[in-house]
């Protein structure tokens, strides 16, 4: 049985409060759970004590019997030294600038070019009048 660390979804409508389960990979986001070890609840600042909560030694007992922790999870127990934290990825499809926005930023880079060029000949003209 494959089996995750990940979040559950809870809370009202605009103000998400998760629970940090262990669950089948067949099961529902916010369904069936193996255990509840942990909550992370977004709404409060991050130098609050109540925004992660875990129990430690359950989260190493279920990575020791091999359990997989989602990536934001893992980013989690990254940052408190259980697991190795993954990197994020710094060039994705969705941060890259669209066609037309290539297209002004090269427009741009050819006028300054250009400019640069005239510059550079009407100082060479001026230098050797």
């Amino acid at each position: 049985m494959a089996v995750k660390i990940r979040l559950a979804r809870g809370g009202a409508k605009k103000r998400p409060y998760y629970r940090i389960v262990v669950a089948d990979v067949r099961a529902p986001r916010d369904g069936r759970f193996i255990e509840k070890i942990g909550a992370y609840n977004p709404m409060v600042p991050k130098d609050h004590p109540d925004r992660l909560k875990l129990d430690e030694d359950r989260v190493k007992y279920w990575l020791s019997t091999g359990a997989q922790p989602t990536d934001r999870v893992a980013r989690f127990l990254g940052d408190l030294g259980l697991a190795a934290k993954p990197a994020i990825p710094a060039h994705t499809k969705k941060n890259q600038p669209k066609a037309k926005a290539k297209e002004r930023v090269e427009e741009k880079r050819m006028a300054a070019e250009a400019a640069a060029e005239e510059a550079a000949a009407a100082s060479a003209e001026s230098a050797a009048e």
